[in-house]
């Protein structure tokens, strides 16, 4: 009888109702840590250096679990890679600037850009890490592949409007100038360690990382202008 009563009340052995929606949000907390722990793994130690071992301990998960979600050693840089590029897109809040006037709409993305490697030092590592693998692995991502297609249009559109309002000159590269806006700030703080020491500075001040904001902003749409 008590068999058949707690059979009753689980459903006759099976999963109690909500026990997979459990299931799938342990699993995908899970891979979101395990992804947290590998961002910053590959950005401090490299690709070469990164240890599957390492990222499954300091997550707090066996290493099976890691073989499990991501494949291997690659798969799991992969999907590191791609959720810090999704993370940069984010920050730059195109969708939202369009409504802005040309002017305004450009200088928030040139601050936007700055703040999201300020706030995310590990773009900064995995960024580099990358460019030494000479992208050998970001092209394995069709999502980073079409990432930034709407923002190089909204840069050239954003431009164009800056012309016709007579605030921007002819004749910008969209392209160029979104190397040149994530350049300004990139240079600056992926060798803020060797710059600090030969200027004798600390360039990771508030007050240091606001004047470099507004000098960014300055040289961006000094160079825009007529």
């Amino acid at each position: 009888m008590a068999d058949q009563s707690q059979k009753a009340v689980t459903g006759g052995g099976r999963p109690a109702r909500g026990a997979s929606k459990v299931r799938t949000r342990d699993a995908e907390a899970t891979k979101a840590k395990l992804l947290r722990v590998a961002t910053t793994e590959f950005a401090s130690r490299g690709y070469d250096g990164a240890r599957v071992e390492s990222i499954a301990r300091n997550a707090g998960v066996n290493i099976n679990l890691v073989y499990h979600y991501f494949g291997n050693k690659q798969g799991i840089y992969v999907a590191a890679l791609e959720s810090i590029y999704v993370l940069i897109r984010s920050h730059h809040q195109d969708m939202v600037l369009r409504n802005l006037d040309p002017e305004t709409a450009m200088s928030e993305l040139v601050r936007s850009t700055f703040r999201m490697f300020v706030e995310t030092p590990e773009a900064i590592g995995l960024l580099a890490t990358e460019n030494i693998q000479c992208a050998r692995y970001v092209q394995d991502s069709q999502l980073i592949s079409g990432l930034y297609n709407a923002l190089l249009e909204f840069i050239r559109d954003t431009l164009e409007r800056g012309v016709a309002a007579g605030v921007f000159r002819d004749g910008v590269d969209p392209v160029e100038l979104f190397v040149s806006i994530n350049a300004e700030g990139y240079f600056y703080l992926s060798n803020r360690y060797t710059l600090g020491f030969i200027l004798h500075q600390d360039l990771m001040t508030p007050e240091r990382l606001k004047a470099r904001e507004e000098h960014i902003v300055a040289v961006i749409l000094g160079f825009l202008r007529p």
